[in-house]
């Protein structure tokens, strides 16, 4: 699944590519040509993010009044959204499938002809759709392709908020007036548990948004050995985990790449990935690595894909086990 920082945003890239535009949807696939149809010709008005899924929200002419139809849609772990635009606006090249990179790069992408369209009076087309694209979205400026994803669907406001309800609280989401503290019900969900707290971090009913990355660096950051049963973690150590969780994933959105490990534990050496070529180790890679000031993929977590090698604080090899058919990375002497 997603991490939910790349849930948000994709909200944020489609209101400030698409808001208020009427959008041309199509299914180049041709496997989504029943909810293009109901979407095609309509304004977007809304875009959220929550948990592991994003909605769309498009209207009618006539605006909300006339009804919303919600696009909504769950990447797994394969699914993206691709762009492109006409040179005139920066836009996401691409966000989401974790399998593949994450993170993702903004860039400016060149109009037909290798350059941006100098004449007001030109005509922009979109590039031709690339590979199996389950969903396009056309605006006056900008594409928007949707490829690989678990799930997507055209629902109704009952639906949605269906959907939502079954949601644990989302570290990024800033709670509504008079919505109780996400802290308290994380906490409280997490307490009335025996499961491990490794497994119910990745539980959406649990706390929304939090993926395999997140789940094992804030794990390492708060020192808690992530098989200890839910209901034996002191409600101070949940607090303090929430409260770094926020804090990590509101990074990720504004940056869009996740960086877990602080500057002290960093360029020591232990964090040298071992050659991918040699080994058959996939490292991990973000497609902010490009740029002059990231930190460097083999430095940015803990213990996520570090098995085997030096834990960065005390040195020894880093844990890797199955925990519900995902993989769990910890240090057993770190965390307790």
């Amino acid at each position: 699944m997603p991490e939910g920082h790349t849930v948000h945003r994709l909200a944020r890239a489609f209101g400030e590519l698409f808001a208020g535009e009427p959008l041309a949807v199509s299914s180049p696939q041709g496997r989504f040509a029943a909810g293009a149809a109901l979407l095609d010709g309509r304004v977007l008005v809304a875009s959220a993010g929550g948990g592991p899924q994003g909605v769309l929200g498009v209207a009618g002419p006539g605006g909300a009044g006339g009804g919303v139809r919600w696009l909504r849609v769950h990447l797994g772990l394969y699914g993206a959204w691709t762009f492109a635009g006409d040179g005139s606006t920066a836009v996401v090249h691409a966000i989401g499938a974790p399998r593949r990179r994450i993170g993702e790069r903004e860039t400016v992408p060149a109009a037909p002809g290798g350059t941006p369209s100098q004449r007001p009076d030109d005509a922009w087309s979109p590039p031709p759709p690339r590979g199996a694209v389950r969903v396009r979205l056309v605006g006056a400026h900008a594409v928007a392709d949707l490829t690989g994803p678990t799930a997507c669907v055209v629902v109704t406001d009952d639906e949605k908020r269906a959907v939502e309800d079954r949601l644990g609280p989302d570290p990024i989401r800033d709670p509504g007036p008079g919505e109780p503290d996400p802290r308290d019900a994380f906490v409280a969900a997490v307490r009335r548990s025996r499961s491990p707290v490794g497994l119910l971090l990745m539980n959406q009913d649990v706390v929304a948004g939090v993926g395999n990355i997140y789940r094992a660096e804030a794990l390492f950051r708060a020192g808690l050995d992530p098989m200890r049963p839910g209901r034996d973690v002191p409600a101070e150590d949940l607090r303090t985990l929430w409260d770094d969780l926020v804090v990590l994933m509101h990074d990720g959105a504004r940056t869009g790449a996740i960086v877990t490990t602080r500057p002290e534990h960093r360029d020591d050496g232990a964090g040298q990935a071992p050659d991918e070529a040699a080994t058959g180790r996939r490292r991990v890679r973000q497609n902010t690595d490009v740029a002059p000031d990231a930190v460097p993929a083999d430095e940015a977590f803990y213990v996520y894909h570090r098995d085997g090698l030096p834990c960065r604080v005390c040195g020894t090899p880093v844990l890797l086990k199955e925990l519900a058919g995902r993989n769990l990375f910890w240090c057993g002497v770190c965390q307790t």
